[in-house]
């Protein structure tokens, strides 16, 4: 199964995170099929880019979405 959700880049305690579609199996910062945004939770207020268009696609072909990108989507709206 695909997920969209979020994989953590950045230095300890300055986290930054990508939002990607991956297979549920693979490590969360491990393999990835596409990049669909980014996530800055450092600046005031946070930063959130996401391609909408890209996240409805894959969530038409079946992708499932995690709580927090979930979350991140309804906010970025």
């Amino acid at each position: 199964m695909v997920k969209i959700r979020l994989q953590r880049f950045g230095a300890h305690k300055a986290p930054f995170y990508r939002v990607v579609a991956a297979d549920s199996r693979s490590p969360r910062d491990g393999k990835f099929l596409e990049i669909l945004g980014t996530y800055d939770p450092k600046t005031q207020p946070a930063t959130v880019n996401l391609n909408v268009e890209a996240i409805n696609a894959w969530v038409k072909n079946g992708a499932q979405l995690t709580v927090t990108v979930r979350n991140l989507l309804k906010a970025s709206k």
